[in-house]
């Protein structure tokens, strides 16, 4: 069998976000676990090598390179659409949220998430009308869905009335990479990252969805009581879209010394930086999954996050605080039960260690595959 995948999030130098981790994972498991199959992975540029994850795997370089709504359209219903014209696989998988209309190959498609649906402004102008043009026809057009959990699911169901049995789940995971340190090892990574002194963690890109205005509002909140002097919050990821008012909040505060932007950190590092935490706190107002969430539990570090969409979901009974992202109140008390709290902390981790069994990109990968023989067999 011949299988076409979008691998266009997998990116040259490593650099993978939600999407592009969930596509690395779930096909290198796809990769070994079906030998017997012939992967052709469509990149959109120039790729590394790392992610051909097999003999089984043959790449192509599809252009132009698609990083604009305008190209979009040339890449999906243009190059991919001919190159599955002429090479006609059994099927087209597509980990990204996007797929061709102009084909009659079976389709499988993952979505992510609908938050362009719920919360338009959050992108920009050309991006909005592609999604929304584009996104519920993909989803009407492709044989199967996958979402990444199970409130994804059921917004695809009601935004786009879509029978519920189309649609498959497939959660992301914790990669290998993430574990708890020794004592020692977390005095080392505090003192490199922090000056030594304790704090609070956010993973991810500066967007208007990750709600890290608020995130910054509550921070300041939480430093005006006393014995908080210490406490550090640490900001990982690339500046994103409209990270202007999250720019803003932080020039605002009252406590800005208290606040590291690190950018972008290594895969190495960012293991290392959950694992020395004293919490990660994400409270997107929005999330298809949370990735953060479960690398956080499985570096043995407790987490506040939002008591919305999948979050709660992810998390699992017990294994995160969780607050209203919408109230700057409600996140200070959550930083400040975190603070003040070692047996909720710790109860935190034990709950997140446990909830870590539910995740697996093996299951995952196979979900994706019982999805693909579905949709070839109609």
């Amino acid at each position: 069998m011949h299988v076409a995948v979008n691998t266009r999030f997998l990116l040259p130098g490593g650099h993978l976000e939600g999407i592009g981790r969930f596509t690395h994972e779930t096909l290198r498991e796809l990769v070994v676990q079906h030998p017997e199959v012939t992967f052709h992975f469509l990149f959109d540029r120039a790729f590394d090598t790392r992610y051909l994850f097999g003999p089984n795997v043959v790449p192509h370089v599809l252009r132009p390179p698609a990083r604009h709504p305008l190209l979009f359209v040339a890449w999906f219903e243009g190059a991919v659409a001919a190159w599955l014209a002429r090479h006609r696989p059994a099927a087209f998988l597509s980990p990204d949220g996007f797929t061709t209309l102009n084909t009659r190959v079976p389709r499988v498609t993952v979505l992510h998430d609908l938050a362009f649906e719920h919360f338009p402004l959050d992108v920009g102008l050309l991006q909005r009308k592609y999604y929304h043009f584009f996104v519920p026809r993909f989803a009407r057009a492709s044989e199967r869905l996958v979402a990444v959990s199970e409130a994804t699911k059921a917004d695809i169901v009601q935004t786009y009335d879509i029978a519920s049995a189309k649609i498959s789940v497939a959660y992301n995971a914790p990669s290998e990479g993430f574990r708890p340190l020794p004592a020692e090892a977390q005095t080392a990574v505090r003192q490199r990252f922090a000056g030594g002194q304790p704090y609070f963690l956010f993973v991810g890109a500066l967007q208007p969805r990750k709600n890290l205005g608020q995130l910054l509002r509550a921070f300041d909140a939480f430093k005006v009581a006393p014995g908080t002097e210490a406490a550090r919050l640490l900001i990982v990821g690339r500046k994103a879209w409209k990270s202007g008012p999250i720019l803003e909040a932080y020039q605002q505060m009252r406590y800005p010394e208290a606040v590291q932007f690190t950018g972008r950190v290594s895969d190495a590092e960012l293991a290392e930086l959950y694992a020395a935490a004293l919490a990660t706190v994400y409270v997107p107002y929005f999330e298809g999954f949370g990735i953060p969430i479960v690398e956080a539990q499985a570096s043995g570090c407790p987490v506040l996050t939002s008591n919305l969409s999948s979050m709660p979901e992810v998390a699992g009974e017990g294994g995160a605080l969780l607050v209203d992202p919408h109230e700057v109140g409600s996140i200070a008390a959550g930083l400040r039960r975190l603070w003040q709290e070692p047996a909720l902390r710790a109860a935190l981790v034990a709950r997140g260690h446990e909830n870590l069994s539910r995740f697996s990109w093996a299951t995952s990968a196979e979900v994706l595959w019982q999805a693909v023989l579905a949709a070839v067999a109609g």
